[in-house]
Parts: structure tokens; sequence; C-alpha cells
């Protein structure tokens, strides 16, 4: 297979004009963050602000020249632009979501669910991949979409380490292991490299990756959100149809203050709240069978009572669930007769009846504060 290299890269794109002046995107210094690894390519082309809703066809243009240079297996063009330094400067009043603005248009989707946490460290991901891997085996059609740019955990806990998935030039399939179908940004780099790309860097390449990828018709997307309630869980709530959001929190008193933000989060862009789960909520001892609340217990469901949110179970800290997730087999496929997996799978069970039957509560008045 012939080599792809940045300077191949750089020499195809000085063919595409960037519209304006005659100049090409390379001479406009658009073209940022090249990423190559074993045929597949990423970049930006960060474009003035002002011009990039015109520039999509431009953006085409490029994915579809480097895609068709010798060695490449698919390709990943981000349009991206940086707002003005005194627009910047202005806070922006957030939109709400339930105005339905500039929302993707993500056909044959049924039903998107984020599963979230205030903090990282408290097991979100570990939960997303067992949900999604519960519903699959109560014959859902479902996918796990993995939204955490710096993070990237889903190739290896959908035991899909060092997989790429294939593209046609115009759409990306998604890779698929036990029932599910997965996209992450982690196909693209290798574990141990960092990715390095400002806000609107990352939300353009989310948007894309939900965009450019052939889902098929499916009951459930799993959302696997970053942790934290800053500019991409924000404007992730607002651009994606999410049906609803799982909040996930250990019972300690830090997780659950966080918890309760990113709670409050989704509720102020109109996200209904499916539940939530108390992860890690105690241990029990395999050779005494002693159980211990290493991290306090009932925390979560306390929080979810005063929150009028729905608690949906508890799952406890266990060497097993670490160790299937590691390996790519998370513990509902690698042992579904185990006390855990059952937890995730009534998990799901509760999760997919208040999606169809849109039995989630109504969302209180609650003062954000300043």
């Amino acid at each position: 297979m012939a080599e792809v290299t940045k300077e191949k890269i750089l020499k195809i794109l000085k063919g595409i004009d960037s519209g304006t002046a005659g100049m090409d995107v390379v001479a406009r210094n658009w073209v940022n963050d090249i990423v190559i690894k074993n045929g597949h390519v990423a970049f930006t082309l960060e474009v003035p602000t002002e011009m990039g809703p015109k520039l999509e066809p431009v953006r085409a243009m490029a994915e579809k020249a480097v895609y068709n240079l010798p060695g490449v297996i698919s390709v990943t063009v981000v349009l991206t632009a940086e707002r003005k330094a005194a627009a910047a400067s202005q806070p922006q009043a957030p939109a709400q979501s339930g105005s339905g603005r500039d929302r993707l248009d993500l056909p044959g989707i049924k039903h998107i669910v984020a599963v979230a946490s205030g903090k990282g460290g408290v097991g979100k991901s570990t939960t997303a991949a067992n949900l999604a891997v519960a519903l699959a085996s109560q014959e859902k059609r479902v996918a796990l979409f993995d939204a955490d740019i710096f993070g990237p955990s889903m190739p290896r806990m959908l035991g899909l380490s060092g997989q790429k998935p294939h593209s046609d030039g115009t759409k990306v399939y998604p890779l698929e292991n036990h029932g599910v179908k997965v996209m992450s940004i982690g196909f693209m780099v290798a574990e141990d490299n960092p990715v390095i790309w400002r806000g609107p860097m990352v939300m353009g390449a989310l948007e894309q990756m939900l965009k450019d990828v052939a889902w098929g018709d499916l009951d459930v997307m799993v959302v696997d959100m970053p942790p934290g309630t800053g500019d991409t869980q924000l404007t992730m709530s607002q651009r994606v149809p999410l049906s609803g959001a799982v909040i996930v929190s250990t019972p300690q008193d830090i997780a659950l203050l966080d918890a309760r933000k990113g709670l409050n989060m989704f509720r102020k862009v109109e996200v209904p709240i499916l539940g939530m789960i108390e992860n890690m909520s105690h241990y029990i001892c395999p050779s005494c069978g002693h159980r211990d609340n290493i991290f306090g217990s009932g925390g979560a469901k306390k929080m979810a009572q005063e929150l009028d949110a729905d608690f949906l179970g508890d799952i406890p800290l266990d060497l097993k669930i670490r160790e299937t997730s590691d390996s790519g087999n998370p513990i509902v496929i690698a042992d579904p007769e185990s006390p855990h997996a059952k937890a995730y799978l009534s998990i799901a069970e509760r999760v997919f009846e208040k999606l169809e039957d849109g039995a989630t509560k109504a969302a209180p008045n609650i003062s954000m504060g300043t």
C-alpha cells in the first residue's frame, strides 16, 4: 500500500480553490491538525467565521481529493471557524434545545440517549458500554457514539481496539461488536496520542462523525458524553436531538454535587432526564461476603428523589466489571447471569420503556443561579 504523508495531502489540497480570489486552501493557511494513521486521515479547515456556512462545498471537495490519494482508506475533514476575539469576549446566551433551532438531522434513529456525569472517574463510559450491550441483547438495534474526543474509550471497551471503519468516500461505516454499532475518534488516532483541538474543532468533528456515518435504522443510539458541563456538553445537548439523559454518579458528596450540575444543565436546555444511576454503590468482599460502602451509599437515590428524577438502579464496585471492560467484553456479555449484569439489564429495560411510553416526569422549575 502506498504511504500517505502530510506532504502528499498538502500537495493535493493545493488544487482545491478556496473560493476567495483564486487562492487555494493551503495558500490561505486553512489546513490544520493533519492526523494520519494506517491510511486513515483527519484534518481541519479553519476558515473565517463569516464564511463558514458557505464553504461546505470546499470541505467536500477537499475530502474527496484526499480520499482519492493512493493508500487512503478514510478521510474526515472538519470545517471549523474561530469567533472573532471581540465576539468571543461577549457572553453568549444558550439556545434552548426545545426550539429545535439548528438541530442535526439524523434520520433512521428513533431514540438518542446521553449517558452523562458531572465529573470524570465515576464509571460513566463503563455504564454507557454495558447499557448499549444490554439493549442489544434485548433485541434492540443499537449504536454507541463516543462523544469524548479527549478521552475516547469505546474502542477498547467494545473490543475494537486497532480496527478502522470503512469509508466509500461519501459515508463512513461504523464498526460493530456485541450487536452494537460503534463510532469513536479513537478509531482515527493511536490510544497514546493526545487530541489537541480547540472547542470549535471538537464540535465540528463530533457533528461530522454523527452526520457522515451510515448508521442505518436504530432503535437507540447511546451517546457516551464527555464528563462535566462545558461548551461541548452544552452544544451537544442543543444540536443533537436527544430523547433523554441518564446521569451517572458515585455516592460520595463531591460526585453528587457535580452530578446535580449535570442534571440541571440538561433540564436547562429542556432535555428530559430519564433517571440516575448510582455506580460503585458498595463493595462486597469476594472472600468473606462483607459489604463495605466505600464511597457512601444511597446518595444518588436520595438526590434523585430531591430533584424529582427517577432512580434507575445501583451498580456495585467490583473487579469483574473493570476487568471485563478493559478486555473488550462488557460484563453483560462476559457473565450475563451475574448480579452486576442483571442490574445493567434491568436498567436498560427501564430506560427503553421510558423512551417508548414517554413516562419521563415533567421537570420542576429549578433556579440555576448566576
